[in-house]
């Protein structure tokens, strides 16, 4: 098999990393659908059930910011590699898992593999394309990730009925293989040998700042707000962060340089608004998700099938949004791509009891209009607004603010909605039995949550309109190949 440079074959590049893009979040919504069954064969008790898909997220996100760094150091293409055997080899692990504690460990290292492959992909995309090219490009990866979290759930349903849970995990490890045996084909020549300078006390205090926030964050609703556990862990987060700042500012080689927020405004106010933009989307649809089915009663399969407008039009528009945005800019897109977000989820907020589809498919099309106008995009004009050797910190960033969003929607959007429902009231936003609760106490946390959504949304796109107009052929490519003359931010050539 002849080897070719990586910059000689950028779609080839593409297409190995949309794998990993959609491999990630594949396993994480399919195994939201086959946790009944995985609890019932290794005896899951309420609490491991959760660990099983928190462990997988924590450890996700503390990978994400330590493996950016590496890859700038060693080379994208080789880490990229070793997150997805690893991925591989331990969905393996998971899938033959005898007990819980068994499960909840091989489980967290999994998310350790997920979090280099995706927090390396964004920068790998990013070194091989052109500043002009990134928003196509980056926008395919993006339609690979809502692939991935669309198709999940179906995927999932159909492995657990027809071969059992485990081949929820099984399945990763051929798809993996064969994105590694094509990926062969391709040489990084930027690849350094020996070991990667990485500072780890930053790296640990990091780890510590994030681990004490989302804990909390998602088992807030199981402990309670005002528990002791939880104000903890935020008081220890907070000094934590604290702690890594001061590090960070002190260390000749930092995990995550701080400066790159006071140069560039577009990579800040990109980052702020990815941040508001998961935080008031995400939670919205499992919030809906529970909404259809215990306030109106309505199946799964016709659940699912409603909630599917809204992942289809950001698979169908995220490739062309980023195409525009090579032409014309991030600002005007992201800024009204929240706006759109908005106007769907102030429309959930004057959801009647009846939950009429007539009301629910218009509100899940304004939000996948703007969340694919939005997110490739703002992911492209973050990465060229940051230096070409700090590709892989960037792309863990952006992955960053998206957990982070993600989880903190979940957790304030759920307390929200769960405010009416009485002490059971959390355990039925983080999946338990809910066939006892009231409807109508129900709805009326979900309008006011939406409500809070859409002004959070509303927040993300006066941040994005902050966004200056920095050249988008900042952190322009490493090649070996000349570029054409780059872009302005916001304006045309």
């Amino acid at each position: 098999m002849s080897r070719v440079s990586m910059y000689d074959r950028p779609w080839l590049v593409l297409w190995v990393t949309c794998v990993g893009a959609f491999m990630s979040p594949l396993d994480f919504s399919a195994v939201s659908v086959a946790l009944p069954d995985m609890g019932h064969s290794v005896h899951l008790s309420f609490s491991e059930a959760l660990w099983v898909q928190a462990g997988y997220l924590l450890t996700y996100t503390l990978a994400l910011v330590p493996a950016g760094r590496i890859a700038d150091q060693w080379g994208r293409l080789q880490v990229w590699r070793v997150g997805v055997a690893l991925f591989a080899a331990t969905s393996l692990i998971t899938g033959v898992s005898m007990n819980a504690t068994w499960l909840v460990i091989a489980r967290s290292l999994q998310g350790v593999g997920a979090g280099i492959l995706t927090g390396t992909a964004v920068a790998l995309v990013s070194t091989v394309f052109a500043p002009q090219q990134r928003g196509r490009a980056i926008g395919f990866n993006v339609t690979a990730v809502y692939l991935g979290l669309s198709t999940g759930p179906l995927i999932g349903g159909l492995l657990v009925s027809g071969l059992g849970w485990r081949w929820v995990f099984f399945i990763n490890v051929p798809v993996a293989a064969a994105a590694l045996l094509v990926s062969r084909r391709l040489v990084d020549p930027e690849r350094r040998h020996g070991r990667p300078q990485l500072d780890w006390p930053g790296a640990l205090v990091l780890a510590l700042a994030l681990g004490t926030l989302l804990v909390p964050l998602i088992f807030a609703a199981e402990w309670g707000w005002s528990s002791p556990q939880v104000i903890g862990l935020f008081c220890v987060s907070i000094l934590s962060f604290v702690a890594f700042a001061f590090i960070e500012r002190n260390v000749r080689a930092p995990v995550l340089d701080l400066g790159l927020f006071r140069r560039s405004r577009l990579f800040a106010a990109a980052n702020a608004a990815a941040l508001l933009n998961y935080t008031a989307m995400f939670g919205s649809l499992a919030l809906t998700a529970i909404a259809l089915q215990v306030v109106s009663g309505r199946s799964p399969i016709a659940t699912g099938t409603i909630l599917i407008f809204q992942p289809a039009i950001m698979m169908c528009i995220s490739p062309f949004a980023g195409r525009l945005s090579d032409r014309i800019g991030s600002r005007l897109l992201c800024t009204t791509g929240m706006v759109s977000v908005a106007v769907g989820l102030g429309i959930l907020s004057t959801m009647p009891t009846s939950l009429p589809i007539s009301r629910i498919i218009p509100a899940m099309c304004f939000v996948g209009v703007g969340m694919a106008m939005f997110s490739s995009p703002n992911m492209s004009s973050a990465m060229n607004a940051a230096p070409s050797d700090a590709l892989g910190v960037a792309g863990g960033v952006l992955t960053l603010m998206r957990s982070l969003g993600q989880s903190m929607s979940i957790a304030i959007l759920g307390a929200i909605t769960a405010a009416h429902l009485g002490a059971e009231g959390g355990r039925v936003i983080l999946g338990g039995h809910a066939s006892a609760i009231s409807g109508v106490a129900y709805m009326d946390g979900y309008r006011i949550a939406m409500a809070v959504a859409a002004g959070i949304a509303l927040a993300g796109a006066v941040v994005s309109l902050t966004r200056g107009g920095r050249a988008a052929g900042t952190g322009s490519v490493i090649s070996v190949h000349p570029t054409p003359a780059p872009v302005a931010e916001g304006g045309l050539p």
